[in-house]
């Protein structure tokens, strides 16, 4: 009975540790490339140029002058946000409001957020930004020589896409520089929303494979990575149990006979 004890956690701890070597060696490679980079430089800091600040004595008007034009365009139903952003050196509102949709079809009412942009002295709504635009506001605020190599117009991404999860639409704005830097630029909320380069590619790549989140990448609670988790503790365990049963006390007090 020891024996036979003995052989399958021997061949127990074998095979789990053929199957999980491969994810160790995986979350080791990760746990070293995230503990010995700068993430300053993953989040694209430093190519991030400091802009000039709105002036203290600008003439602005009221934001709700410009809350009583967007009622006229459709009803207000509650305010998420009204910032003053930089647009191109010019003050402006950005608002983020919540609406009521009517759908005539269902007879249904949906709640959707609506985002609007305002000149903040003239109080005129504007138009989200084009794409002339928009590849003027990465430059202004890419450090470097704004050497335009790519320009792409998002309105959908998909789970493993570097700008997943952010507002759209959006220019994907990409510069001629070694770390292939790409600047995403929200049309309707007229401000830069992420910098992507090749060491934040590298950064999400591996944290893929460390939370074992092949679908969305980000999610850490999912189940194979709870799955093997408990492989790996049973793994540990069964080395424990290994060294205990081979043991010389071990032998000699259940393999004597």
């Amino acid at each position: 009975m020891a024996k036979s004890t003995h052989f399958f956690i021997r061949r127990s701890h074998r095979y789990l540790g053929l199957l999980l070597g491969v994810q160790f060696l995986l979350w080791t490679i990760g746990g070293l490339y995230f503990s010995w980079s700068n993430m300053d430089e993953i989040h694209g800091d430093f190519q991030k140029k400091k802009v000039p600040l709105l002036k203290s004595d600008l003439a602005l008007v009221s934001p709700s002058t410009v809350l009583d034009s967007i009622q006229k365009i459709h009803p207000v139903d509650s305010l998420v946000s009204i910032q003053l952003i930089d647009i191109l050196g010019e003050p402006h509102y950005q608002i983020r409001c919540v609406s009521a949709i009517h759908d005539s079809l269902t007879h249904t009412h949906d709640k959707g957020l609506m985002n609007h942009l305002a000149h903040a002295v003239t109080g005129k709504l504007r138009a989200p930004l084009n794409q002339q635009e928009a590849v003027a506001v990465a430059a202004r605020h890419f450090n470097g020589h704004p050497d335009v190599t790519g320009i792409e117009y998002l309105t959908a991404t998909n789970s493993h896409h570097e700008y997943r999860e952010q507002p759209l639409p959006a220019y994907a704005v990409t510069f001629r520089h070694p770390s292939y830097t790409t600047v995403y630029v929200s049309t309707e909320l007229g401000t830069i929303q992420k910098f992507r380069n090749n060491k934040w590619r590298i950064f999400d790549f591996l944290w893929m494979l460390h939370t074992m989140d092949y679908e969305s990448r980000d999610e850490i609670g999912n189940m194979l990575l709870r799955i093997f988790s408990i492989f790996g503790l049973v793994t540990i365990l069964s080395g424990f149990s290994l060294y205990i049963i081979s043991s010389s006390w071990w032998k000699r007090r259940f393999l004597r006979n």
